[in-house]
């Protein structure tokens, strides 16, 4: 009979057997993927096996992270960096391979380096080595990527990311992932495969552009730790300046390495999905991935050191090549690169040329406020939940407009955010359109809440403002409101009548609000509302409505 999988906590992946079922591996067959659960228990702890049978199952993850560094030229070469640039319009002798062509090492590729290792809390190496890791393919023109296996810029750091338990934004937990190292290398070419002319084209405008490798320890259990990680990653090479981080356009992209293993076993052979370019495709590769390894040791087979990639349209993981007999890289040093050796305050010679050296200590001093900082002030600052400040930061400009819109309008913070969150961040992402291209700006934003906290407007009429502003056609919300007739009644006394005229007309309604049912009462503020177009003030007809109630 077909087992039922469950997720367990803090990383076990746990199997119920039936009672008489054995082990696994046992013969069963595999239950359909589909009704698998996974989910990522932020919790965290162990899910031991006991009177119910759980066989637990374990899974690490652990990622190697592509980042394109944010540099006008290339890591050793004079060749422009630019994405979509015409077909090898963009390569230098060097970048081609011509024989006598010399590497000559960027020097803001070293500082962005520097300043993802000491964000990420690294060590960095005041004397790393450049390396030759041998291997042929067609978009490597040299037979050879130069990088730092060796003697990387930085080790031994860490990242702290940030969870939500069972999908609820009010409940976060932070986990921390280790760092092993980051080094600087050359990107390859990239290879165009017409399948219709069964040929291969090659565009060696990449080949050369400056890569950080960003090697997290296998610290994560499931895709979405991993894709949190990645995330947060994300955000920090962007505040750093350090990378644009664009996924869509190559530059961050990444490779999870995945086995799974009972408690107290020794790690399970593991299988790397190769180049997931989206952060929602890392979730969902990592859990499939965890998942077809458990069924296969499970139905008795082995799981192969292989590279796989992740099918977008499938769903899945599908074996690229074998990974058996490790392939020889012939590392060796670098001949034409000579150690790269950095300073901090204390080790920099006197009489050295401060322009010609990169001194650690210099760049640690100039480091941005980090996305974790960020969140930090937000809710310190203007008291709004930790959870608003992750989406926040999570869309690009969110939290500048948001500031924006705080200091020019009168309104508090805490409503301020309900307006970005649920109105402004809504429309955007329905439209699929940026902060950066939202047809509201944040003046015309804050002019329109500054209409309605001075009692001019409801907050109906602001919204049906709002969605005229979305048109784009220049109307200011003043403007709006004038031609639309969306005012506050000042006239109490019609209101008054209105009132009345509600009253008179749900005597049902009035019998159950007098016998203590009071939220009968909301029904006549709605009917007035409906009355007057939204032009009332619903407090003051709440205090209306209970006036004449009482009489």
């Amino acid at each position: 009979m077909a087992a039922v999988a469950a997720r367990g906590c803090g990383g076990v992946w746990r199997r119920a057997w039936q009672r008489g079922a054995g082990r696994p591996g046992a013969g069963h067959g595999p239950s359909p993927r589909g009704q698998r659960a996974v989910a990522c228990n932020a919790k965290g702890g162990e899910v031991p096996a006991g009177k119910s049978g759980l066989a637990p199952w374990i899974p690490v993850v652990g990622l190697e992270i592509h980042a394109q560094i944010s540099s006008k030229s290339k890591l050793f070469s004079g060749s422009q960096v630019q994405f979509a640039a015409p077909p090898n319009s963009l390569v230098s002798f060097f970048d081609a391979s011509l024989p006598g062509t010399l590497p000559v090492l960027n020097r803001r590729c070293v500082e962005a380096a520097v300043m993802t290792g000491l964000a990420l809390n690294c060590s960095i190496n005041k004397k790393s080595l450049f390396d030759r890791k041998h291997y042929f393919y067609a978009d490597l023109p040299a037979g050879y990527q130069i990088t730092q296996q060796r003697v990387p810029i930085a080790v031994n750091g860490s990242l702290s990311y940030s969870l939500c338990i069972d999908n609820k934004m009010s409940q976060m937990v932070t986990k921390t992932v280790r760092i092993k190292q980051i080094q600087l290398e050359q990107d390859s070419g990239k290879s165009l495969h017409d399948d219709t002319r069964s040929q291969t084209l090659v565009d060696l405008n990449r080949a050369g552009v400056g890569l950080m490798e960003v090697v997290m320890e296998p610290d994560m259990c499931c895709g979405e730790e991993a894709a949190a990680a990645v995330r947060e990653l994300q955000l920090i090479l962007q505040t750093l300046g350090s990378s644009q981080a664009v996924m869509a356009e190559g530059q961050l992209r990444v490779d999870a390495n995945v086995s799974v293993h009972h408690p107290g076993e020794p790690y399970g052979v593991r299988t790397e999905v190769k180049n997931i370019n989206s952060i929602r495709f890392l979730a969902k590769a990592v859990d499939y991935e965890i998942q077809r390894q458990i069924e296969e040791l499970e139905n008795g087979g082995t799981i192969l050191n292989e590279t796989r990639a992740f099918d977008s349209k499938l769903g899945c993981t599908v074996p690229m090549r074998d990974k058996e007999g490790k392939q020889d890289y012939r590392f060796m040093p670098e001949p034409n690169l000579p150690p790269l050796i950095l300073y901090d305050a204390k080790s920099l010679p006197a009489n050295m040329n401060h322009q010609q050296v990169i001194n650690i200590d210099w760049i640690h001093e100039r480091l941005p406020d980090l996305p974790s900082v960020k969140r930090e002030k937000l809710v310190e600052q203007y008291g709004i939940l930790p959870e608003h400040s992750f989406t926040l930061l999570n869309e690009d400009g969110l939290a500048e407009f948001f500031e924006s819109v705080v200091k020019q309008t009168q309104m508090k913070p805490k409503k301020v955010i309900g307006w970005i969150l649920n109105d402004l961040l809504s429309y955007l992402k329905q439209h699929s359109l940026t902060v950066k291209e939202s047809p509201v700006s944040s003046f015309v934003l804050a002019d329109l809440l500054n209409l309605l906290e001075k009692k001019e407007i409801s907050s109906t009429a602001a919204k049906q403002v709002l969605a005229e502003l979305w048109k784009g056609e220049g109307k200011t919300p003043l403007e709006i409101v004038k031609v639309q007739k969306l005012e506050l009644l000042q006239d109490q006394k019609e209101l008054e009548q209105i009132c009345q005229a509600v009253i008179d007309g749900q005597e049902n309604e009035v019998m159950a609000i007098k016998a203590g049912n009071q939220k009968v009462l909301n029904k006549l503020i709605g009917l007035v509302q409906r009355k007057t177009q939204g032009r009332s003030n619903p407090v003051l007809v709440k205090q209306l409505l209970e006036k004449k109630l009482s009489e």
